[in-house]
């Protein structure tokens, strides 16, 4: 009966000194005081920053996401026409210019002067 063949390993083995559990950034570890819910959210709002990028000019004022928290409630990631952040009513709140329907913050519709809330 003929022998086989040792086989030798095609590559080499990985290295298991990475580490698999990330520390997280400064800005999760900002989080850990907060509820779930709004952690959640603001990881959420940091992912779409990344994901958009310089896109964020050419959207603003634009609605991203909306979600259905429970029955009552309706949550909606935005971009506030004003100072181009990404936004979700729940935190920042949610104003909507009837003429123009540009969506605003809370913060910058009071200084613009914007009354109507569509949220």
């Amino acid at each position: 009966m003929p022998r086989t063949k040792k086989k030798t390993p095609g590559r080499p083995a990985k290295d298991r000194t990475h580490d698999y559990i990330d520390d997280g950034s400064h800005d999760e570890i900002d989080d850990e005081d907060l509820p779930s819910d709004e952690a959640g959210r603001r990881k959420i709002k940091r992912n779409y920053e990344e994901l958009l990028g310089i896109r964020i000019e050419k959207l603003k004022g634009r609605v991203l996401n909306r979600e259905k928290i429970n029955k009552s409630i309706d949550g909606l990631y935005f971009i506030c026409f004003e100072c181009k952040k990404i936004c979700h009513n729940l935190d920042e709140g949610w104003v909507e210019e009837v003429t123009t329907q540009h969506n605003f913050c809370a913060t910058c519709a009071k200084v613009k002067g914007i009354r109507t809330s569509a949220a």
